[in-house]
């Protein structure tokens, strides 16, 4: 099987992020797409174990809706700093049968040489694009293992912008799944 790992600190997880995530399924040979929800830094700002198993909780909301999504809290079992590559080569071992793609903004590609074994995660996993705004991919130019998802919707909602709106007593129910949504007023997060 074929898995996209779509990977981020989901805080929170929003309609945007699910649209990708079941758009990949839908339109691509991606066969199922794992949002892998990272550990929040324990040195950011407003750092809280609860907040870590909330936004997993969040995650799993959201792929309960889509077709061909789940979530997985297997970052929060993995050494810390976490690193992309570790995560990739723990699915590997763990699951020798499957094949895995790491999915990024085009916002993410243009730093992609920063991250650790960069190469590595191109030669041996494969990474997949999707486009943001004000970072225009030149497809013929990626490397072999690379795909940009150019017809992939540009989605232009951030969680910043949800958590500031929700701070200030805004609604945002057209940004957030239903039960998401619910979720963070019956749990007073982000407030």
């Amino acid at each position: 099987m074929r898995i996209g790992i779509f990977g981020g600190s989901f805080n929170p997880i929003h309609t945007g992020h699910a649209m990708l995530a079941n758009w990949i399924t839908q339109f691509t040979d991606i066969d199922r797409v794992w949002l892998m929800v990272s550990p929040q830094n324990p040195l950011k700002e407003g750092y809280s174990k609860m907040l870590d198993m909330a936004r997993l909780r969040m995650a799993e909301m959201v792929s309960a809706h889509c077709t061909n999504v789940i979530t997985s809290g297997l970052e929060f079992t993995l050494p810390r700093p976490s690193y992309t590559i570790n995560t990739l080569d723990a699915l590997r071992e763990k699951f020798p049968g499957d094949t895995f793609n790491i999915i990024i903004g085009a916002d993410n590609w243009a730093i992609f040489n920063k991250w650790k074994d960069a190469s590595r995660i191109v030669s041996e996993y494969g990474v997949i694009i999707y486009p943001r705004r004000g970072f225009d991919i030149d497809a013929s130019t990626l490397p072999e293992n690379v795909t940009y998802l150019e017809n992939a919707p540009m989605i232009e909602i951030s969680s910043t912008m949800i958590r500031a709106g929700i701070k200030e007593n805004k609604n945002m129910a057209f940004f957030l799944p239903p039960d998401v949504y619910d979720f963070i007023l019956s749990n007073s997060l982000y407030k």
